[in-house]
């Protein structure tokens, strides 16, 4: 699973990120980690101050690389709604869920803030990110100017946290496609 080059530290935050996204915070104990990472029993010490600081790590990776993935889609070429389509439609482990959204039903990761912060400012970014993104398709005609970004950029996360939960219920991903399908309906470009 992981390459001789990997070092400790890389392990025990890839097997981290990896339990938090199947378990939750509650549900990955050091002993998990530790067996996940292939790591010594003193390990998670030696490299951080025990496993809040290394979920912490965990945490702020997987929401950097979140972020970093709806930019690749949000950043790139075409219309804003057509960036908005590719945000939507990119490729997605659907029936895992969120690895960040997850994280916001584990009581004990809300009930901290310093490990709540990533995931709240990750989920603060995509929808600020796709808000700007209607303002300029309204500027550009594209989009009704009684839109408001604020809210479209809400309805798009909230459409793909809710694909998460329908998927996962379903047992498949087309209930996530479903849900996609129908924000874009809606959000399709004015013909004038």
């Amino acid at each position: 699973m992981y390459t001789a080059l990997m070092s400790t530290s890389e392990r025990l935050i890839e097997s981290t990120r990896e339990l938090l996204w199947e378990r939750g915070y509650v549900g990955t104990s050091p002993k998990a980690i530790l067996e996940r990472a292939g790591a010594g029993q003193g390990s998670m010490y030696h490299h951080f101050k025990g496993k809040p600081d290394l979920a912490l790590t965990a945490i702020r990776r997987t929401a950097e690389e979140l972020r970093a993935a709806a930019e690749r889609a949000l950043g790139g070429p075409g219309t804003p709604y057509e960036r908005i389509v590719a945000y939507l439609r990119r490729e997605r482990a659907v029936l895992r869920g969120c690895p960040i959204g997850r994280l916001t039903m584990d009581p004990d990761v809300m009930a901290n803030d310093e490990l709540r912060a990533p995931v709240d400012e990750t989920l603060t970014w995509i929808r600020d990110r796709i808000a700007g993104i209607v303002e300029e398709g309204k500027a550009q005609g594209q989009f009704a100017p009684e839109l408001d970004g604020g809210e479209i950029g809400a309805a798009v996360l909230a459409t793909v946290q809710g694909g998460y939960v329908l998927a996962r219920a379903a047992g498949s991903p087309a209930a996530f496609d479903t849900a996609v399908s129908g924000l874009l309906t809606l959000l399709a470009p004015r013909t004038a």
